[in-house]
């Protein structure tokens, strides 16, 4: 059995201020400086390219400073353990570059997928030693939650490993702790490299192991950047990362990891998130610049919609369901949230419960055991979902929106019988609602960079097979076909792989007809047997002009590529002009020539007057045409200071002393303002202010309060809010205070 060893660690660098609150409710205090002084925390340092490591070691062990872990290759510096006041004595020094929060990540929870992306295609494709395309010769590193390598179909590809949450040689999932058990980096190896009953996309081709998420499928900072760290010193070919947080910035410590890994020659993969649909939703390390971040697409699909009366409403089979069969008209029931006491007349009907307090797994068979025909769960907030059920139960079991669960509650309510059908229609190729989309705030870059089929991929878990979806499933189809690529092209940097399938990949379209924006889908989704056998690389393949200011007048911005003919024939060039849009003007190349194996650095200029731009958020794509092929670049500008969330990535819990709790948020552009509002959560009134900031940098802020006397136990609402150039944007979340002033968050 493992142990779980997974401690989560937090740094405070910033000072605590005193709390008011009203004076009819009791009041937080702060601990003193003295308390907040002695108080041993852990760290990330990283240091400036030109700090001399040997030296800073010494400095801090003379400091009295714990060094846990020294980074070589993912980043130049140390996780450290001191105390509060040594801590901000460190960050003082000229050659850090910044002290950060050890966060917590997560994974992110027969088709045609292979078959879309082109795999199968390939199959009959040769290396120059007159091998099949199939990965062989090519290292994958899988940073996750371990590998079951005892699974038959993972036996030949596995490769070894390392576990850097219990820190040995032996990076075999989280067994035998029940609900803590896990299978996720098993699902993602096997769409890898799985050669057996199933298939990956490269089944030849060597897993290696780096357990650095575990029990539950959790782990910290610094078990991930072991983990990189290690991949790098073993000098993988390319690794996987279908984990993140919800924070949209680019300079969190993984992300900057994996752009040292990609810098060392190894080409990163991550997942973009499963935060969409909503834009500005892709975390970290999707926000990785050098990495390729994987949203997801649909593989070919069956999806039931339920029509009553004239309104149609999309379901989404939760993963583990059987299929949506009902073919008649049917009788609709309000279950509550699912509890057997609520279902009592749902024998013969479909029932619709509101998602939340229990399982989806618990409020199925509480549906099933009642005789309900098929569940229907809405979303407790705005949007749709898409779950998994643990273990197959023989009635369908959907997801809808929350919009639409309480209209037809609505109608319920209204009618003494309500009664529905459900038509069945094919999608194919669309982007996933629960996809993240780009762009990343402060740098504003495109992402994700491509997708990949990524709902309802079947794979290798412990002890057999199930379908799971996510942009967790995305990315490994990308890793295997940069394997692929890479047993093709050995020769190929990592921005020849990216660039390779960026620039070869297909253009999407919801299903509307409409083009999916840049920032949605990247590229596209990619196309192996394309990206085989193109004939021109151009990299970077998206491009950021920037953001322009209104009090530019005709402003020049510059964007650099390079263009690069891979074939052993000479090559001609031509860009189209872009389409005409009001306040921009292009200048671009003439047509030109490479020769076999060339390449040229290209500038492209645009040429902007803001004051007539319409949008402040603006993309589209460039065309290149050569005499073999068209490749789009997108590209992005933005305006001031556009709608990204002034405010993400909120979490709350205990501190590191009985007094105290601790708070963490990202600030992705700063704030003019920033502070944490309580309310009663039954009568909404107002109790006071747990925090106020004016002028906060952006980044991350953390802070620890201590709680001396605090409100009646019960559930209170904390509204985290921030304002910024005129706009201000926050999170609601609920805080349950025990009898015994232990503090929970609980959900957003």
């Amino acid at each position: 059995m493992k142990k779980n060893l997974f401690i989560l660690v937090i740094i405070l660098f910033l000072f605590p201020c005193t709390l008011g609150m009203s004076a009819s409710s009791s009041q937080l205090i702060v601990p003193s400086l003295d308390e907040i002084k002695t108080e041993e925390q852990v760290a990330i340092i990283v240091y400036s390219d030109d700090a001399d490591l040997q030296v800073e070691k010494e400095k801090l062990k003379a400091q009295g400073v714990a060094i846990r872990y020294i980074f070589n290759y993912a980043l130049k510096g140390f996780s450290v353990e001191a105390t509060n006041d040594k801590l901000a004595q460190i960050e003082r020094n000229q050659t850090i570059h910044h002290l950060t929060t050890v966060k917590n990540y997560t994974v992110q929870a027969e088709n045609d997928n292979i078959q879309l992306i082109g795999g199968e295609a390939i199959r009959g494709y040769f290396d120059d030693d007159n091998h099949r395309l199939t990965g062989e010769g090519v290292k994958v590193g899988v940073i996750d939650t371990g590998i079951d390598y005892r699974h038959p179909d993972l036996r030949i590809s596995y490769g070894g490993g390392k576990d850097l949450v219990d820190q040995d040689d032996d990076p075999m999932e989280t067994v035998n702790m029940g609900r803590l058990d896990t299978l996720h980096g098993t699902h993602v190896a096997g769409i890898i490299a799985a050669n057996g009953k199933v298939k990956g996309v490269a089944p030849k081709a060597e897993v290696i192991a780096y357990r650095a998420l575990g029990p539950g499928g959790s782990g910290t900072t610094e078990q991930v950047l072991q983990a990189i760290e290690q991949a790098m010193k073993d000098k993988v070919d390319v690794i996987n990362l279908s984990l993140g947080n919800n924070v949209n910035g680019p300079d969190l410590p993984i992300s900057l990891a994996l752009n040292k890994a990609v810098d060392s020659g190894i080409v990163a993969v991550t997942s973009s998130g499963n935060s969409g649909p909503g834009i500005w939703s892709v975390g970290s390390p999707g926000t990785a610049a050098k990495a390729i971040s994987v949203g997801a697409s649909t593989p070919t699909l069956k999806v039931p919609y339920l029509h009553i009366g004239k309104k149609e409403m999309k379901l989404y089979p939760l993963q583990g369901t059987i299929p949506w069969d009902l073919n008649k008209s049917f009788e609709l029931y309000n279950g509550g949230i699912g509890k057997e006491e609520q279902l009592k007349g749902a024998n013969g009907k479909v029932v619709i419960v509101e998602r939340g307090e229990l399982t989806f797994t618990e409020k199925s068979k509480n549906a099933k055991e009642a005789g309900a025909l098929a569940l229907l769960i809405y979303n407790n907030t705005p949007g749709s979902f898409m779950g998994n059920l643990e273990g197959v139960l023989d009635i369908p079991v959907v997801s809808l929106t929350k919009e639409d669960g309480e209209e037809i509650n609505q109608e319920l309510s209204q009618a003494k019988r309500l009664y529905g059908q459900t038509v069945i229609k094919e999608e194919k190729d669309i982007l996933a609602e629960f996809s993240s989309r780009g762009p990343v705030t402060s740098t504003w870059e495109i992402k994700p960079d491509v997708v990949a089929p990524g709902v309802a991929i079947n794979s290798t878990v412990p002890g057999g097979y199930t379908p799971l979806q996510g942009t967790s499933m995305a990315a490994p189809h990308v890793a295997g076909a940069a394997a692929l690529l890479i047993q093709a092209h050995p020769e190929w940097r990592p921005e020849q792989v990216k660039a390779a399938l960026m620039n070869t990949a297909l253009s999407m379209v919801n299903e509307d007809g409409t083009p999916y924006r840049t920032f949605e889908q990247g590229a596209g989704r990619i196309q192996l047997k394309e990206a085989l056998m193109t004939s021109t690389l151009i990299y970077p393949s998206s491009i950021q002009f920037g953001k322009f200011k209104l009090s530019e007048q005709h402003h020049d911005h510059v964007a650099k590529i390079t263009v690069e003919n891979t074939t052993d024939e000479k090559q001609s060039y031509a860009f189209e002009i872009p389409k005409k849009q009001k306040g921009i003007e292009w200048r671009l190349p003439l047509s030109f020539m490479l020769e076999p194996k060339e390449k040229k650095t290209i500038r492209l200029h645009m040429i902007v007057n803001p004051k007539e731009l319409t949008e402040k958020l603006a993309d589209g794509t460039i065309r290149l045409n050569s005499n073999k092929q068209t490749i789009q670049l997108p590209y992005l500008y933005v305006l001031e200071e556009p709608d990204y969330p002034r405010v993400m990535g909120f979490s709350f819990g205990k501190g590191d002393s009985k007094k105290t709790y601790r708070y963490e948020v990202y600030l992705p552009g700063g704030a003019e303002e920033f502070g944490i509002a309580l309310f009663d959560s039954t009568s909404l009134t107002f109790i006071g202010m747990l925090d106020w900031k004016k002028d906060v940098k952006k980044g991350q802020v953390e802070e620890d309060l201590v709680i001396s006397d605090l409100p009646q136990p019960g559930l209170y609402i904390a509204k985290v809010f921030a304002r910024k150039s005129g706009q201000e944007d926050w999170i609601e979340t609920r805080l349950f205070i025990g009898a015994n002033g232990e503090l929970e968050m609980i959900g957003n």
